[in-house]
């Protein structure tokens, strides 16, 4: 299944709190995430981005939103199909240049 796009945008979890939701739009239609933050993080759990500064608490997630759309750009252009998933992680660390993808939660 190629991807066309890859939106994202911030949306408000169950407590309120900013969260991430994206949209794959493929060959066979469009399909969407959203990712709640929990309330515990263990060492196998996915870092987080957070904006920080006053609005929202620091907890915005608009930097997140925008590296999602930067990744779905470098996709579609790579031609990497969605089913493809070591492509996707290969590729997130080749746009970080570390191995659990560190930097691209500081850009």
């Amino acid at each position: 299944m190629s991807l066309n796009k890859i939106t994202s945008r911030q949306i408000f979890d169950s407590r309120g709190n900013p969260t991430i939701e994206v949209t794959a739009h493929t060959s066979l239609g469009s399909f969407a995430a959203c990712v709640p933050s929990g309330a515990s993080t263990g060492v196998h759990e996915a870092l987080e981005l957070r904006d920080g500064g006053a609005k929202w608490g620091g907890k915005g997630v608009m930097k997140a939103c925008e590296n999602v759309r930067t990744l779905g750009e470098e996709l579609v252009k790579k031609g990497i199909k969605v089913t493809e998933q070591e492509k996707i992680d290969k590729l997130l660390c080749e746009l970080d240049g570390t191995k659990n993808k560190g930097k691209l939660l500081t850009k």
